[in-house]
């Protein structure tokens, strides 16, 4: 990782975890949404710039903790791309897994265009046609 930059456990704070959604491109999300988001997910861990002191990448794991786990949230803030972050956090989200995981996780992500290539590389493979990501919102 480069110099000045450092990775923890744990979840960025919230007015940092709103920003950096919207920051990457991810849909933006409401304080109380975020406020679920911090306390609710199985491990988060997020990449803090040592200087400025601000949140520049992040990543949670959703988890039963049994059999299923789900990556979301993995977001760099624009200016820090490019330097290999998203992929020191899945990479720890993954290593995390695999230490308190029972040894035949399921995990998944949804892959948007940006992040596929990451995915791929790091042994992501579509589920299609065994099974396709689907999305329900209800009018509530």
């Amino acid at each position: 990782m480069d110099d000045g930059l450092e990775l923890l456990t744990g979840p960025p704070e919230l007015e940092e975890y709103l920003r950096l959604r919207a920051a990457s491109g991810l849909s933006p999300k409401r304080p109380d949404q975020g406020d679920a988001v911090l306390t609710g997910s199985w491990s988060f861990c997020h990449v803090r710039d040592v200087a400025s002191g601000e949140a520049v990448a992040m990543g949670r794991t959703i988890g039963d903790g049994g059999w299923y786990f789900h990556l979301a949230d993995i977001a760099t803030d624009p200016r820090f791309q490019r330097r290999g972050l998203g992929r020191r956090v899945v990479g720890w989200l993954l290593d995390d897994i695999v230490a308190r995981a029972p040894h035949d996780a399921y995990v998944t992500l949804l892959a948007d265009a940006p992040g596929r290539r990451l995915y791929e590389s790091l042994g992501f493979v579509p589920s299609a046609p065994a099974s396709v990501g689907m999305v329900w919102r209800p009018e509530i």
